[in-house]
């Protein structure tokens, strides 16, 4: 009788300037996967260009252990095409998405594996809470909520990529052919059965973040646009009602001149706040519409996610 091949199971972290976490990380995941002898592993790193010695640090790892596999971009491609792009070259039955910043916790994996076992497609982890400013965690709910509210499907709150997805999913996922896709909004889209799993997100050990206003608006945006028709429809429902107030406003002055003509006198200031109003309002959706060009200007292009510079353990 043959033996049945061991099941593989690939984790996937980008990184940028994390020389500080990585061996940890490898430590942390390795302690756990040890815990399932009948599963082989690969653990894959994508790293954006690093200006520190987080790519030395790799392969030095790497020499010892093969299956601690390494891709190095020619430059930074930003954390979403960076990270879409590693997943895709994971050759494992499940893969699990961890970023290196250790603020996700390896330790979720277990329960990831023992639920997939039970034969859930997709295992996320869902951050109950974190070390964060008060505004920031504001910002976040809001969001959050309105994105819920507006998009054509459900969005899972307080997710951002950390979880297990089975092979099925991830063929799914290669088959899209999207240059720059919202992966979170992608994995309540294909409806795959999934479990939730709450976690502690931590406090950043070592390093500093490479996210700022402009890449987490970027993401919000990416969210909006993906998923929601909506802010192009508010800008017409927006448009035709302000059209109805101002032919209204417009009538009773009209109105209100001709029955009280000497004593009436209009004055500038209803013109300058009417003008800056309407202007405003005008250059908002022009903003928003700008974004969903952005997205098919995206989509067009047809460039590839990254270029690699090298790789290091693929194929042996």
């Amino acid at each position: 009788m043959e033996n049945t091949p061991r099941k593989k199971i690939s984790i996937v972290t980008p990184t940028f300037n994390e020389e500080g976490n990585v061996a940890e990380l490898i430590r942390r995941v390795q302690a756990i996967l040890g815990d399932f002898p009948l599963y082989e592993f690969e653990h894959i790193f994508i790293d954006n260009a690093s200006t520190d010695k987080t790519v030395e640090t790799l392969k030095a790892i790497a020499q010892e252990d093969r299956r601690i596999k390494i891709i190095v971009n020619s430059r930074n491609f930003g954390q979403v095409r960076s990270t879409n792009h590693g997943l895709l070259q994971a050759s494992g039955d499940a893969v699990v998405s961890l970023l290196a910043d250790l603020q996700d916790p390896p330790e979720p994996i277990r329960e990831f594996l023992a639920a997939w076992q039970q034969g859930y497609k997709i295992v996320i982890g869902v951050k109950q809470n974190s070390d964060e400013g008060r505004i920031m965690r504001l910002v976040r709910r809001f969001y959050y909520t309105l994105i819920k509210r507006i998009a054509d499907i459900d969005q899972i709150r307080s997710f951002h990529g950390f979880g297990l997805y089975d092979r099925e999913f991830m063929e799914l996922f290669r088959n899209l052919d999207d240059p720059y896709p919202y992966f979170r909004g992608i994995v309540s889209e294909f409806g795959m059965r999934r479990l939730e799993v709450p976690y502690i997100q931590a406090r950043r050990k070592s390093g500093k973040t490479s996210h700022n206003f402009y890449t987490l608006y970027d993401m919000a945006m990416l969210g909006f646009v993906s998923h929601s028709k909506v802010p192009l429809r508010l800008a017409s429902f927006i448009g035709f009602g302000a059209s109805v107030v101002c032919f209204i406003l417009g009538l009773v002055y009209l109105i209100y001149k001709l029955l009280f003509w000497s004593r009436f006198q209009l004055g500038l200031a209803p013109l300058v706040i009417g003008v800056f109003f309407f202007a405003s309002v005008q250059l908002f959706f022009i903003g928003i519409i700008g974004e969903y060009i952005g997205a098919i200007y995206t989509q067009v292009k047809k460039r590839p996610m990254v270029v690699e510079r090298e790789r290091v353990n693929f194929g042996a």
